[in-house]
């Protein structure tokens, strides 16, 4: 399974991807493959104010509902209006066009607590 080496990544199997002091975040392959066919996504209001493991959005598919965590602080400045759209591209693409929200963080470097690539394939096994 590919892991991208750029992300960082929690264990609840949500990404990021810091560019500056925005977050963007995601679930891996590993968690959609296990869902399966995502069928809807629950997206967070704009402005709303999230901490490291509040639950933030929700993910539904055919075979279960699972909330989407949000992995560091910040404030939710965009929602994806295509994976709201198109639920599929949390299957087809979760690292790209299947993202879910961004935050701009409160601390940058809390992203560094975070597991790396090689960490997260051990985690998954």
């Amino acid at each position: 399974m590919n892991v991208p080496t750029d992300l960082r990544y929690c264990t609840s199997h949500e990404w990021v991807r810091l560019e500056g002091d925005i977050a963007t975040v995601g679930i891996s392959d590993h968690a959609q493959h296990e869902l399966t066919d995502v069928v809807f996504v629950e997206l967070p209001a704009l402005g709303r104010e999230v901490d490291s493991g509040d639950p933030t959005a929700v993910v539904e598919s055919v075979k279960a509902a699972s909330d989407i965590y949000a992995p560091i602080g910040g404030e939710v400045v965009e929602i994806n209006p295509d994976v709201e759209a198109d639920p599929s591209l949390v299957n087809t693409d979760p690292y790209a066009q299947g993202w879910i929200f961004k935050l701009k963080v409160k601390d940058v470097a809390a992203v560094e607590g975070l597991m790396d690539a090689a960490a997260y394939q051990a985690h998954i096994g």
